[in-house]
């Protein structure tokens, strides 16, 4: 084994206290200290760096059924992290690799050498392998291309698009020869980022009206593919423009995360059978087949300059749970990172 003699004896992490009822407050959470392990057989330890906060955890801090496990209360909660390697005792990972796995909210983790993954620091920022090149990007490159079925000429419209999501899924059907890419964005500024960076070809704020009206502008003839990350009044009004046998692939649905009453569905839903449309919600972990691929295809985009990502960069683990909170207010602008 080996390990360095400047590990802290201890370190902290965030646990859930309670189980939120609609927006999660601060009282819900507590930063604790907790003792720095040695990793045993197998496991390595390591320091993070960069931590992720994503909406899919809000659902994580409800007990209700769902496709991963509840947060245990009175535990340190869990999240993609990525950082450095301070003690291993784990053929093939050594000190000083980097390693992206899933012991977040914490500033050091004990974590099983089958479950990190190496990453390059020289290839892209740590950071980016939380995002552009980590789970989101990834669920961006799964949902258009695998579950929406998307192919050349399609008119695509991008839900929550200034996320760390949306804003890959508009890009990639654009770099992939989508005819028309539409987005919709919570502020006038992450609209203009749409089309000015991101190379949408229209995109509208939806607070500033009926989105339907606004979609209908957007998108004078329709669309063939609709990535959802909002549901509600935007899922009604993509069923309501999408055209002959559209796609919608259901990432996330973020408006109704924190709602405590059940929200209607869209009231047109004799569309999906009049059209022939197919509605399908998927889960990145089903994909991971696509991992090597979309590193390759993705990593080249980057590197070439044709793929352009932002970052939301929050300092300090103590400033995590303000973070999380910040993703469901809508806050950030591409994806949002703790940095430790």
């Amino acid at each position: 084994m080996s390990d360095t003699p400047t590990l802290p004896a201890v370190s902290r992490e965030w646990h859930l206290l309670s189980r939120p009822e609609g927006w999660p407050k601060p009282e819900n959470f507590a930063l604790v200290e907790a003792e720095v392990k040695q990793p045993d057989e197998g496991q390595v330890l390591v320091r993070n760096e960069y931590l992720s906060v994503d909406p899919y955890m809000r659902g994580r801090m409800s007990a209700a059924k769902s496709y991963v496990e509840p947060f245990e209360l009175g535990k340190a909660m869990q999240g993609g992290a990525v950082g450095e390697v301070v003690a291993s005792r784990a053929e093939g990972i050594a000190v000083g690799d980097h390693v992206l796995h899933f012991g977040g909210w914490r500033e050091y983790a004990v974590v099983r050498a089958e479950n990190a993954v190496k990453v390059d620091p020289q290839a892209a920022p740590l950071s980016a392998y939380l995002g552009v090149l980590g789970m989101p990007g990834l669920t961006a490159y799964a949902g258009l291309l695998r579950v929406a079925s998307f192919k050349e000429g399609d008119a695509v419209f991008v839900s929550g698009a200034a996320g760390a999501v949306g804003s890959q899924v508009g890009q990639i059907a654009r770099l992939k020869g989508a005819s028309r890419v539409i987005g919709s964005a919570g502020s006038d500024e992450k609209v203009e980022l749409l089309v000015d960076e991101y190379g949408f070809d229209a995109a509208f704020n939806y607070k500033n009206g009926p989105v339907w009206q606004q979609l209908k502008q957007a998108a004078p003839d329709g669309i063939d593919v609709y990535f959802d990350n909002v549901g509600g009044d935007h899922l009604e009004a993509a069923i309501g423009a999408l055209n002959l046998r559209g796609r919608v692939a259901v990432c996330g649905m973020i408006s109704q995360y924190n709602t405590t009453e059940p929200v209607p569905g869209p009231r047109n839903m004799v569309k999906i059978l009049q059209n022939r449309l197919r509605v399908e919600g998927f889960i990145v972990g089903d994909h991971y087949d696509l991992q090597p691929q979309f590193v390759q295809e993705v990593g080249a985009w980057i590197r070439s300059g044709e793929l352009k990502y932002r970052e939301t960069v929050v300092e300090g683990v103590e400033n995590t749970l303000e973070a999380f909170l910040g993703v469901l207010r809508g806050d950030n602008i591409g994806k949002m990172v703790v940095r430790l």
